[in-house]
């Protein structure tokens, strides 16, 4: 009876390690972290302008008084690890949808103050480990574009920060950067246009001139290659439609006018999209958080994007309780503790094999 009783228990321990190889095994194939290779032919785009991202410490050298234990906004330690787990959720949150099943790989920040906060922020998401590309702005505020990459499937090559100087003073950095994946080169360039402080129409020329030098950086990649994988990504405010979008930099909706030989057009991934904005003014949705494409990225070779590749984030967690703004980690410099006044923009792109 003993010899019974102890063959099934020998039996059922078996068992029971037969199927945690099985688990095991499967979790190797359909683990949704960065890696997998169900995703190995796609890439993830992030874009986020993240809200005032700052240390505690003040910085003789910028404005950032008020983003200090005593300052007038009394940003404290445990404030700022509330936003940065925030930043990691939404990350995670990404990794464990569906349809993604994995982390960014390729992810900007804008409003950043500088790199060892960056640095910091991503290095405490779970199972990917992030490089960084990060060019110091000469914002008065010290506000940057953080710039991280998946080397796992990434391979930077160089970038290049342009300067603007308005009124003469400088304005944030619009940056360049070139990677390849799979044998595949692309560009990325990073934007963070003049706001629209005090009045629209006053603060349009600065955002006019960024373009110019914008439109500047993609004319030099496309005389080198016309067909070349462009990527624009920031945070531009403007929407599509006014005119240092459409007429400067050359945004447009319809594809089937960017793809036309020898267009300079640029496809803006807004076109048709049916979701909200990524900002709210005024009890109304804005688009002024943009992904822009050149004819490359719609030729369906090397690196290509398909119907519904675009997304604005809009979780519930990501809005407010009436769901009619972004819950901000301020209002009103008022502290509530939320995520960003901005949407998370994403965008998946199909490599070709």
């Amino acid at each position: 009876m003993v010899k019974k009783k102890n063959y099934k228990k020998e039996l059922m321990q078996r068992l029971l390690s037969c199927v945690f190889l099985l688990l095991g095994a499967l979790s190797l194939l359909y683990q949704p972290a960065s890696g997998t290779p169900l995703q190995e032919n796609k890439l993830l785009f992030l874009w986020w302008n993240v809200e005032n991202l700052f240390d505690t410490h003040n910085d003789p050298a910028t404005e950032d008084d008020e983003f200090t234990p005593g300052g007038k906004l009394q940003w404290t330690e445990k404030k700022l690890a509330l936003k940065q787990m925030r930043i990691r959720y939404l990350l995670s949150a990404i990794e464990a949808h569906p349809e993604y099943r994995k982390y960014p790989d390729i992810l900007a920040f804008a409003e950043v103050e500088n790199r060892p906060l960056f640095q910091e922020t991503l290095s405490k998401v779970q199972g990917i480990n992030y490089r960084l590309i990060y060019h110091e702005s000469s914002d008065p505020r010290g506000i940057d574009i953080g710039l991280a990459y998946n080397p796992n499937f990434i391979k930077a090559e160089a970038s290049k920060a342009y300067s603007m100087s308005l009124d003469g003073k400088p304005t944030r950095k619009i940056i360049v950067a070139g990677f390849s994946t799979s044998s595949h080169p692309f560009h990325l360039i990073l934007n963070h246009w003049p706001s629209r402080s005090f009045d629209t129409k006053w603060s349009e020329q600065k955002r006019i001139a960024a373009a110019k030098v914008t439109r500047h950086i993609v004319d030099s990649l496309l005389v080198a290659n016309p067909k070349a994988d462009i990527i624009l990504m920031g945070d531009f405010n403007d929407e599509p439609g006014d005119r240092s979008l459409k007429e400067v930099l050359g945004s447009s909706p319809d594809d089937g006018k960017v793809r036309m030989p020898g267009s300079k057009l640029l496809y803006n991934c807004w076109s048709g999209y049916k979701g909200i904005g990524s900002y709210s003014f005024g009890s109304h949705w804005q688009k002024i958080d943009q992904i822009l494409l050149s004819s490359g990225m719609l030729d369906q070779k090397r690196l290509y994007v398909q119907k519904n590749a675009f997304r604005c984030i809009s979780f519930n967690r990501l809005l407010d309780a009436d769901g009619k703004k972004p819950y901000s980690t301020f209002a009103k410099r008022k502290y509530q503790g939320g995520y960003s006044d901005h949407l998370p923009l994403l965008l998946k792109v199909s490599i070709e094999k």
